[in-house]
């Protein structure tokens, strides 16, 4: 690194969206900076679940099994009337991305506390600056100037790094400073989070339910580490004042069934839902990840886990950018394909957010139950179905039929000698082609080759358990997984990048795909 920079990026914000930003680029071997303005970790629980994608994504990182020691799995999803009608449920199936659940509930401020813990590892290359809060930033051809004010010795300091990224929360000033203006609503209704401890456990206590009513719904959520949260939206002429004690609080959890022999009230809080989004997530070596960059209702569970998808795709780019892998315009390729995923969730949420409300005509419920026919994917909610890409660095047409912008999926595999463990753990943090029972280099002209070894590219054969492998890069497919998804698509090879997204096949055409 150059003696005129502090660190090769710098992150404004350090809660997940930050620490997965940071910790992804560590390990490209990037230096980083982190500045963030509180000292301690927001101690109320806002995010309530991650799932196997979520988890897929700590396992490249190196931290799934020090996360998985303290969330807990979570059973299911249903919407219930309070008279005891279950308008939707959704059970998870055994997840297809290398963990056993789907879905886990977490209590965010023990979570959070792994998350950076597991970045004093890089602490050679990794600096957080707390207390430091960012009060400016410019940036120029070679680089970002960022000014900082210590909250309480008052001293500044200049920074200066190569990028920067802003995760810096829905009341972002990289947002502003980059001049990107947040669109969307703000929805007017006043809601209500209640944190609790648990004191005994009750019927279903483990279920993730959604209290339908048009006027009093709630969001019933048991959160790992013994405890549970409940929100509830205020009605008409209620405001924050007409809850100043716990004693205000606890006839909105008594009007539910909810005793002080269930749970005591650790702590509770009131926000508004927000519909959201940036309109440009990048300005030159600037970029936005997490609420900085979109905000949305929380009927999906996706808001957190979204920024920290970002963080994760700008992190594994932006860290061969720097080391040269991979040329710059790889960064265009940012946005283009997080924000339709962000998208995604958000309507999701909304339309999520409707049956909780009842809002929801008897036609859009039994619309989002039913079950398409003739599908080549088995089909699954879209609240659980593995991820897609549906733009970005890809090549060929994306949907239903097509195996282009899927997430390959992660069975127990083998290599030559004898090995047996997550298809991740043996593919590595590197571009792959994956051939069904043939190399795939040997699907590749010259040229095509000769530019996925640019690319530091692997060649792997999945081969039949009941066969010899043929080569040192060859894998065994031990459950017959990966072969049977390839023939489910009609292709021979796939093109897997880094984040385990399916880029090309021999059916659309191996070579690389453009930026």
């Amino acid at each position: 690194m150059s003696q005129d920079f502090d660190a090769d990026v710098a992150i404004i914000g350090y809660g997940p969206t930050g620490v997965i930003g940071a910790l992804t680029l560590a390990r490209q071997g990037a230096s980083v900076v982190a500045f963030e303005r509180d000292r301690d970790i927001y101690p109320r629980a806002r995010a309530v679940t991650v799932n196997d994608w979520t988890m897929r994504i700590f396992q490249s990182l190196g931290i799934d099994e020090r996360i998985q020691k303290v969330i807990d799995p979570q059973r299911m999803l249903r919407w219930v009337t309070y008279g005891g009608h279950e308008v939707m449920r959704i059970e998870h199936p055994p997840s297809t991305l290398g963990v056993t659940p789907r879905f886990y509930n977490i209590y965010q401020p023990t979570m959070e506390a792994e998350l950076r813990a597991a970045t004093e590892e890089y602490d050679n290359r990794l600096t957080v600056e707390y207390g430091a809060e960012v009060t400016g930033l410019d940036q120029d051809a070679t680089g970002v100037t960022i000014r900082t004010t210590d909250a309480v010795t008052g001293q500044t300091r200049t920074f200066r790094t190569r990028y920067a990224i802003g995760a810096d929360g829905g009341s972002s000033r990289t947002r502003g400073w980059i001049g990107s203006a947040l669109a969307g609503d703000t929805v007017d209704t006043l809601w209500i989070v209640i944190d609790c401890a648990v004191q005994r456990w009750w019927p279903d206590r483990d279920v993730l339910t959604f209290w339908t009513d048009s006027k009093r719904p709630v969001v019933d959520i048991a959160l790992s580490g013994g405890h549970h949260r409940w929100e509830i939206p205020l009605m008409h002429g209620e405001s924050e004042a007409d809850f100043p004690t716990d004693a205000e609080v606890w006839p909105l959890l008594e009007a539910i069934g909810v005793t002080d022999a269930d749970v005591h009230i650790h702590r509770y809080a009131f926000y508004h839902h927000h519909v959201r989004m940036a309109d440009t997530w990048r300005n030159g070596r600037v970029f936005l990840a997490g609420d900085a960059a979109h905000l949305m209702p929380p009927w999906a569970g996706a808001g957190m886990q979204t920024g920290m998808r970002d963080a994760h795709n700008l992190g594994w780019k932006l860290g061969r950018v720097l080391s040269g892998m991979l040329p710059e315009q790889w960064l265009d390729t940012y946005e283009a394909e997080r924000r339709p995923n962000a998208q995604f969730y958000t309507d999701l949420a909304v339309q999520l957010g409707h049956v909780i409300k009842q809002e929801a005509t008897p036609a859009e419920v039994e619309a989002m139950n039913m079950v398409p026919e003739g599908l080549v994917t088995p089909h699954e909610p879209p609240l659980i179905a593995p991820p897609t890409l549906a733009a970005g660095w890809i090549r060929g047409e994306t949907g239903d039929a097509s195996i282009i912008g899927r997430m390959v999926p992660q069975p127990i595999v083998g290599d030559t000698t004898g090995r047996m463990t997550r298809l991740d753990d043996l593919l590595g943090d590197r571009f792959v082609l994956l051939g069904d029972d043939v190399d795939p280099a040997t699907l590749l002209t010259s040229e095509e080759k000769t530019a996925w070894d640019a690319l530091g590219a692997r060649y792997v054969a999945v081969r039949p358990r009941n066969a010899h492998t043929q080569a040192a890069e060859d894998l065994v497919d031990l459950g017959d997984i990966v072969r049977p998804w390839l023939r489910r698509y009609g292709v021979r090879a796939v093109a897997v990048r880094p984040d385990r997204f399916v880029a090309a096949d021999d059916v659309h055409g191996l070579a690389v795909p453009a930026c």
